[in-house]
């Protein structure tokens, strides 16, 4: 009977991760299809900033929407995602004790010009998690400190 309790468990769990819902995003950039996230196992969301610099900087929001600040100091508003495969699962490079992602990024113009979120207008930034010192970087720049 336990044997029998165990495997219902196991199903029922199994079942629960297959139907469990990442949602994916298509996008084209320099004539190529990627697919983006936002849904990544660590606490990314937030500002980050030059280390001692209050600006330039860069702010991600849940919802796939933020803030980035170029280094004149003007501010645009971004739609973002970490790059994965078409089924959710992100696409990344290990390091010793680092992960390194595909941040990509593009303003959202969408309103003055409604054509331009069919556009090209992706770009792409390193974005790294570094596990010992619990720092993730944009552009190897603009830094935030996380805690597990």
């Amino acid at each position: 009977m336990k044997n029998f309790t165990n495997l219902c468990f196991f199903i029922i769990l199994f079942s629960i991760q297959s139907f469990a819902h990442i949602k994916v995003t298509k996008i084209s950039a320099k004539n190529k299809a990627h697919f983006i996230t936002t849904k990544i196992n660590y606490p990314i969301l937030g500002l980050y900033q030059y280390e001692n610099i209050s600006e330039p900087i860069v702010i991600l929001n849940a919802d796939g929407i933020g803030i980035f600040q170029y280094k004149d100091l003007s501010k645009k508003d971004i739609t973002w995602g970490l790059e994965c495969t078409e089924d959710g699962l992100l696409r990344f490079k290990e390091g010793f004790d680092s992960s390194a992602y595909s941040l990509w990024y593009k303003t959202n113009d969408s309103l003055i010009n409604p054509k331009s979120i069919e556009t090209n207008d992706w770009n792409r930034a390193e974005f790294s998690i570094h596990f010992r010192t619990k720092k993730i970087y944009i552009m190897g720049e603009r830094v935030k400190v996380y805690v597990d």
